[in-house]
Parts: C-alpha cells; sequence; structure tokens
C-alpha cells in the first residue's frame, strides 16, 4: 500500500489531483462512471476503449479480463480508503485522538457520492448479481485492511490498554466509521468530532 502525501482534511481523491491519470487510471475511472450510473452489464472493452480513445485491444492489453476490471476497480477504491487513513496518522503523529478524527473525516468525505465503495462497504449493488461475490470478499479485506493499519499506527502511541481491549477499541471505531460511509447521519466533520469524542473515552 502506498501512502499519497496530502493535507489533513483535503481528502484521498484531492490528493490524487496533482499527478496526470495514466491510461490505467483513466480506464477504471470510465469503468466506475459507466457502472454507477448504466450497471456493471453495460460496462464493455469497446465502451471502455471509445472513452479513452484507444483501441479495445489496448484496453485488454492494459487491462486484461472483465474480471481482472472489477478487480481493479474495487481494489484502487480500497487502496485509496485505506491510504487515506495512513495519511491521517501521519499528519498527527503525536496525536492520536487528532488522528482518528482526521481519518475519519478523510474517509467519510473521500466516501460522499463514491457508490463503488458504498457498494463494498454493503457487499450489495443492486441487481448486478455478477459482482456480489467480488464484493462479499472484498467488504471483508476493507474491515481487516482498515483495523490492520490503525494497529500498526496505533503502536507509536502511548495507549494504556491491554491488547485484547485496544483490538476491541480499534474494532470499534473502524466499525462506527464504515457504519457512517453507508448511512451518514451529519456532515463528515461533526460524525469524525463524534468518532473522536467516543475514542478518546475508550482509549483513554
Amino acid at each position: 500500500m502506498s501512502v499519497v502525501a496530502g493535507r489533513p482534511g483535503d481528502g484521498v481523491a484531492g490528493a490524487f489531483a496533482a499527478a496526470p491519470p495514466s491510461l490505467r487510471d483513466r480506464l477504471l475511472e470510465a469503468a466506475v462512471q459507466v457502472m454507477t450510473t448504466d450497471g456493471w452489464g453495460r460496462v464493455t472493452m469497446a465502451r471502455l476503449a471509445d472513452h479513452a480513445g484507444v483501441s479495445r485491444q489496448t484496453v485488454y492489453n492494459e487491462i486484461g479480463t472483465k474480471n481482472d476490471l472489477a478487480e481493479a476497480m474495487v481494489m484502487r477504491e480500497l487502496d485509496r480508503f485505506l491510504d487515506g487513513v495512513a495519511q491521517s496518522f501521519d499528519a498527527h503523529p503525536d496525536d492520536l485522538i487528532a488522528a482518528i478524527r482526521d481519518s475519519a473525516q478523510r474517509v467519510l468525505e473521500y466516501a460522499e457520492d463514491n457508490a463503488l465503495l458504498h457498494a463494498v462497504v454493503s457487499a450489495t449493488h443492486g441487481a448486478d448479481t455478477e459482482l456480489l461475490p467480488l464484493l462479499t470478499t472484498h467488504s471483508e479485506y476493507l474491515l481487516e485492511g482498515a483495523k490492520l493499519v490503525i494497529r500498526e499506527r496505533v503502536a507509536a502511541y502511548d495507549v494504556q490498554l491491554p491488547p485484547q481491549r485496544l483490538d476491541a477499541s480499534i474494532d470499534m471505531v473502524v466499525r462506527v466509521v464504515l457504519s457512517h460511509v453507508m448511512q451518514p447521519s451529519a456532515d463528515p466533520a461533526r460524525t469524525a468530532d463524534d468518532i473522536a469524542w467516543i475514542a478518546m473515552r475508550v482509549l483513554g
């Protein structure tokens, strides 16, 4: 997993804006747009080729099969999600609660209007049953990946909790954030403040 530099609160998508998109990124972005507007069944290599101004063979060479395309789309969103968490902890090396607040806000801002990420979190995507096994598998990867990133970063802070209680606390925070990805109850900043308050009480 690569960590992309960015200011706290800018959101993960903004951190990618400076670099011109590669052909692969352009194809994946086009695939996400088609899937979220027309459904997975309307995503074809020919349509992606037209969007990028390349031949269909070039799309196959760059992406592979349609199953490879689905995998690449999902993994890109998950990597960006986890990169955002890592960025927030990098920005607050001496304040764990601030790191949690920033990562929650960053993730929630990135998740707004991100239909693919919502599909992964819920492991559903309407009637696109072809994608369900992939989404179900990667929803577990997202949960475990987020907990792993936070667990590794929390080790650098002075948290006076036994390992079992710390793991339970991390699990709780991650699940609360993901629940707000699926069903927001307030704007990202306010929700992040609430999550940080809970984390402060739990982590002491």
